[in-house]
């Protein structure tokens, strides 16, 4: 009975990795191949206006293959991982219904987590204790309150960063209010939502390779006119305050207009920001044992053959 079960389950074929590592090309060559559709998994390729500065997939590429879960939202309107799930599952079943092999693409590792799995609801806690660490974190240091709580639960300081002052915090809360680990609610909580089969394929690639592709995209970037879509959104009052705006190379492009920067040192941060950003992603991806590192180049073939084996096509 319950191999019945599994078998009805949606099938998920999830290409994640860091920024610029090549997962929206080899997404649409899969889903070619395969006669499938992707499902965005990037924050912010859902907001509308927002399209060298993302890496969105050009009008010809959506041409080619259709793509879920873009161009949702204007950058003044909340979007959150909660709704990417509502909106996510949506389209997982519709696709499946169809019976239209799925690609989930991006690194935005919540909004994969909250499609997969859903999302972690944490204890209720004592807002003393939230506010004494904070306190001890200011007297003390980032740093301190990490080695914390690499004491008292080291399944969680894997998952978050030594600079993630917030969720450090929200661990050594739940720890000291609760007297149980965040790491052992959460795998709780990742066991009791599963609504779907999923291969999750990781894209590596050298670090000195990708940083260079990273310092060529943002050239890329800047020769298609990403510093007058900046200047376009801002003109639609679309203004430096929002969340949107704030991120990575908006941030730099307004500052620049703004004249908080020069443009050396504006594009310069940008590709510091990304590289830096790269980082955290596989930080984030490591963490997940579920997903299977391959480089895209040198593991071509093996790609192709995992996908056409999960999908059981003959």
């Amino acid at each position: 009975m319950a191999e019945v079960m599994e078998s009805v389950k949606p099938r998920l074929v999830i290409l994640l990795g860091p920024t610029g590592v090549g997962k929206s090309g080899l997404a649409i060559e899969l889903a070619e191949a395969f006669g499938g559709e992707i499902l965005n998994a990037d924050s912010m390729q859902v907001y509308r206006y927002m399209d060298i500065g993302t890496a969105k997939p050009t009008p010809e590429e959506r041409q080619r293959i259709k793509h879920h879960l873009v161009d949702l939202v204007t950058p003044d309107q909340p979007f959150h991982a909660g709704l990417y799930r509502t909106l996510g599952r949506k389209t997982v079943d519709s696709l499946h219904q169809k019976e239209t092999p799925i690609f989930v693409v991006g690194g935005t590792g919540l909004y994969i987590r909250a499609l997969t799995q859903g999302l972690f609801t944490s204890p209720k806690t004592n807002s003393t204790v939230r506010e004494r660490l904070k306190q001890e974190a200011e007297q003390r240091g980032k740093e301190f309150v990490y080695q914390r709580l690499r004491e008292v639960d080291p399944k969680a300081t894997a998952r978050i960063h030594p600079q993630d002052l917030f969720r450090t915090i929200r661990a050594l809360e739940v720890f000291e209010s609760t007297g149980v680990q965040i790491s052992f609610l959460q795998e709780q909580h990742r066991f009791g939502d599963r609504p779907y089969l999923t291969l999750k394929i990781g894209l590596e690639m050298d670090r000195v390779k990708l940083y260079r592709r990273i310092e060529e995209r943002v050239n890329r970037m800047i020769e298609r006119g990403f510093l007058q879509e900046v200047e376009g959104l801002l003109e639609m009052g679309y203004g430096q305050g929002l969340k949107p705006m704030q991120s990575l190379g908006y941030k730099q492009m307004v500052q620049f207009l703004s004249n908080e920067l020069g443009w050396d040192e504006a594009v310069n941060l940008m590709k510091r920001e990304t590289r830096h950003y790269a980082k955290r992603q596989w930080t984030w991806f490591n963490a997940d044992r579920e997903v299977c590192w391959r480089d895209e180049s040198a593991d071509r073939e093996k790609i192709f053959a995992e996908v056409r084996s999960f999908l059981r096509e003959p």
